[in-house]
């Protein structure tokens, strides 16, 4: 039961380490989040962290859930986890509990479905939250940021921002958590007393592959799921024109511009897809490479006829695993089509990679005995990559 309760601990570790490192790479919380102020106090304190439910799967918010947003003018423009207050036909109204006044009595304007990324999982009518889980990640980074700045003025290397010291912290722990796994397996094991007919060192490497392909092909598919959506975009046709490109007379047609951001650590290829008449995307499918953003234009056609009109435009995006052309081929015949196809690389590549670091036979991991020097076992296992 040791043993069971062990390696459940262990996946439990391994899980919370993989939705953080896909949160870095699409720069957005992915499953975990955390608070950085105190503006949702009491329901959440400054550094708690919370279980965030993409938007695609929690659907439209409700009144009183608390949710993650892109801010136009909030913290400078970046994701706030505040409460919904009020639905309004023009947006979401939003506010932090420990906030006397809503976000809209500032600068921001209401948030619209688009800008929500995911919404705080509830439980009895309140957010889960995770206490000190923001306190913890904040405070290595913090460490990290001063350490960085001191080697960075010595070497005189370039300043990093946040989301880069951010994704090092990921790749800390990944690497620390490994090294841990290794050194208690190089380390010396208890002599047990009773005996056993299970081989607890062996493992089925097909079992173990299963394993890494599910992990993956589920970061694979929520990295290009999660972001993919739907832009609307609102056309005033009248005899009075404006300055505004979205107020036109009847007829004429004008050209607004898009940016489109790649948050994340990993190169994507961008689908823009015009789903109403007298509406164009150019171009309509772009590369963007990591931390990288791009504009596309969208030529919109007024009706003859005067009144309001409301245009659409989808986002698909899709890992850069396939040459853009073929992944834009595969999701002309369904988007569904172009995910499947880059899960197969994925499954392929784990795949390769597991047989080529371990071979096609079961996984055997010795503990050798404590007599044996701890230099002399890492020799004697890097003499195999010799």
């Amino acid at each position: 039961m040791r043993s069971v309760a062990a390696r459940v601990t262990a996946g439990v570790v391994v899980l919370a380490v993989a939705v953080l490192v896909l949160g870095q790479l699409l720069g957005q919380p992915i499953l975990l989040g955390y608070v950085a102020t105190g503006s949702m106090e009491p329901t959440m304190d400054a550094g708690d962290g919370f279980v965030a439910v993409p938007s695609a799967v929690a659907g439209s918010p409700e009144e009183g859930d608390v949710v993650v947003f892109d801010a136009e003018e909030l913290h400078g423009g970046e994701l706030t986890t505040h409460r919904i207050v009020e639905d309004t036909p023009e947006g979401y109204v939003t506010a932090g509990d420990a906030n006397p006044f809503t976000d809209q009595d500032g600068d921001e304007p209401p948030v619209s479905d688009d800008q929500i990324v995911a919404v705080a999982w509830q439980g009895h009518g309140e957010p889960v939250t995770i206490p000190h889980l923001g306190t913890a990640v904040m405070g290595v980074q913090g460490a990290l940021e001063s350490g960085y700045g001191a080697v960075a003025s010595v070497v005189d290397a370039p300043a990093a921002d946040s989301h880069s010291l951010g994704a090092a912290l990921v790749g800390l722990g990944v690497a620390l958590f490994g090294l841990g796994l290794l050194f208690d397996r190089l380390g010396a094991g208890r002599r047990e007393t009773a005996r056993s007919t299970s081989r607890e060192d062996v493992y089925a490497l097909w079992a173990t592959v299963a394993l890494v392909v599910v992990v993956l092909v589920a970061l694979a598919t929520a990295a290009m799921v999660v972001p993919t959506g739907t832009t609307a975009y609102e056309i005033a046709v009248t005899e009075s024109p404006t300055d505004d490109p979205q107020v036109l007379e009847p007829g004429e047609t004008t050209e607004l511009s898009r940016t489109v951001e790649n948050a994340g650590y990993a190169p994507v290829v961008v689908v823009h897809e015009a789903e109403s008449d007298r509406f164009e995307a150019d171009p309509a499918r772009q590369t963007l490479a990591p931390r990288s953003d791009a504009e596309t234009t969208l030529s919109v056609s007024a009706p003859a006829e005067t009144g309001e009109y409301g245009y659409d435009v989808g986002e698909y995006r899709y890992l850069a695993v396939l040459p853009p052309a073929v992944l834009t081929t595969l999701h002309g015949i369904h988007p569904l089509v172009a995910v499947a196809a880059v899960d197969l690389v994925v499954v392929g590549l784990a795949i390769g990679l597991v047989v080529l670091l371990f071979g096609r036979g079961d996984l055997r991991i010795r503990s050798p005995g404590d007599h044996v020097p701890l230099s002399t076992r890492l020799r004697r296992r890097l003499r195999r990559w010799r």
